[in-house]
């Protein structure tokens, strides 16, 4: 009988011990440690890279994110529908977007995020010709200003 009421009492003494214990560890924690503070709510940007001329999906194009309050940016890379998405940005942020695909002029745009999903469609064209001082250039209209001075010969 002894023994009966021993553990009974050990059994007690644990039991409220237990309970003691994760009230006074709760009343610790509300007083240190650091505050949670919930992440801001993101945008899924979803960005479509296509060729001008056909409308044909351009694979393996470095998409950039450039984060402009924030230092760094993040890179993907197009899939073989030409899609690319990023779910990280906060709504509110402005981003930087630039498109490189080789064999295609580079692409850069800002733009702010407001919504909870962006669908973006970005239509790269292939590189224009150089500009050469030795071509005519029909549509350029020069002063006459700008001509030299034809010399007088005596006749």
């Amino acid at each position: 009988m002894h023994r009966r009421n021993f553990l009974s009492s050990v059994v007690l003494l644990a039991v409220f011990g237990l309970v003691f214990g994760t009230f006074s560890s709760s009343a610790q924690d509300s007083k240190r440690g650091r505050k949670y503070k919930a992440p801001p709510p993101t945008s899924k940007i979803e960005v479509t890279v296509l060729k001008d001329a056909n409308g044909k999906p351009i694979e393996n194009a470095a998409v950039i994110f450039h984060t402009l309050n924030d230092p760094g940016n993040m890179e993907l890379k197009s899939n073989e529908d030409g899609k690319a998405t990023i779910d990280v940005l906060p709504i509110g942020e402005t981003v930087r977007l630039q498109i490189i695909a080789k064999g295609f002029q580079t692409y850069g745009q800002d733009y702010k995020i407001e919504k909870d999903q962006m669908a973006i469609e970005i239509r790269m064209k292939r590189p224009g010709e150089q500009y050469s001082i030795y071509k005519d250039h029909a549509g350029d209209k020069k002063d006459d200003a700008d001509k030299p001075a034809e010399s007088s010969k005596p006749q």
